[in-house]
């Protein structure tokens, strides 16, 4: 991809450290510059589509505000490289997140994410019409092998972010002794990133569902540490990783996903969360935040991506 260096701006904040990088409008980057900062908030979007659900626009709004000064960066398989240097015109359709100064979007191509790590010749001989769970699957690759090259903080698109996660070296927990890997973070070249990676490969199955996701990070996070039960609230350190309390972004767990979407006599605070993960993939029905609904969903969006709700609520269309 070229680019245009004179539009991008490299700025440090100074009450967190944290490195950002800009660009002025019309400005064209490549996904290396805005990610070398080494703290930028990564989501995937494997699937062709590019008309994204709101649960999507939601958890991309939600963290470019909760990180202001980090990038916070979207990679769409759907997306027509040839156009997608030019930010502006990408995300013109998008409009509940042009307020957003922080935000971009790139598209998602394999083999440059997935080269000079482990998982490269993985992808070059697998047949991915054959795959089971091939959108799931190479996620879990993609994620890994970025945050790999880059560092910074992956989260699915179903993850409302609340606070600033105040961990560098983490994954999260969804139960006792079980790892989640819908969000994690680490620094770029981090060993456990690299161990992922070759695990993924040497213990491939695509057909067991988790398999290369939180089974993966499970496995591989016993052999750094005997893993104790968390007690209470508390997070755990195994090694260097910090291994967050369910409660961080877990408090509804996956039976009780549909939670999210009843009404609450009392609503929670989540005062022990940075982020609420929805379990989209449970959502078989396509269950949907309805504007006036008066649902716990209604009220995370109304509170932490206004501009996704009140397009919502205005019913006008969230793709242009």
């Amino acid at each position: 991809m070229g680019h245009d260096t004179a539009n991008t701006i490299v700025s440090v904040n100074q009450s967190d450290g944290a490195t950002t990088v800009g660009t002025t409008k019309h400005s064209k980057v490549t996904p290396e510059e805005i990610l070398s900062g080494g703290n930028s908030i990564v989501f995937l979007e494997t699937s062709e589509r590019i008309q994204l659900p709101s649960l999507v626009l939601c958890a991309i709004e939600s963290a470019a505000q909760v990180y202001p000064h980090r990038s916070v960066v979207l990679f769409m398989k759907g997306l027509n490289h040839t156009n997608a240097e030019d930010q502006e015109n990408v995300l013109s359709h998008y409009p509940t997140l042009l307020s957003l100064d922080n935000i971009y979007i790139f598209p998602l191509i394999m083999e440059d994410i997935f080269n000079n790590t482990p998982l490269f010749n993985w992808y070059e001989k697998i047949n991915s019409t054959l795959e089971k769970y091939w959108i799931h699957v190479s996620s879990d690759g993609c994620r890994l092998a970025l945050i790999w090259k880059y560092g910074g903080i992956y989260m699915d698109t179903d993850i409302i972010s609340i606070w600033p996660i105040p961990h560098m070296d983490f994954l999260a927990g969804e139960s006792h002794q079980y790892s989640s890997n819908g969000v994690f973070g680490f620094p770029p070249q981090h060993n456990f990133t690299w161990t992922c990676m070759e695990n993924f490969v040497k213990n491939y199955n695509g057909n067991s569902w988790g398999n290369q996701g939180p089974h993966l990070f499970t496995r591989v996070l016993k052999t750094v540490c005997d893993l104790p039960r968390f007690n209470n609230t508390e997070d755990i350190m195994c090694g260097n990783i910090s291994f967050l309390n369910p409660q961080r972004f877990y408090p509804i767990n996956y039976p009780s996903w549909g939670k999210f979407y009843e009404v609450w006599t009392k609503l929670p605070t989540f005062n022990e969360s940075y982020a609420l993960h929805l379990w989209n993939f449970m959502n078989h029905n396509r269950k949907a935040m309805l504007p006036g609904s008066n649902t716990l969903v209604e009220h995370l969006y109304q509170q932490h991506c206004p501009s996704t709700y009140a397009t919502l609520q205005r019913n006008e269309s969230i793709y242009t």
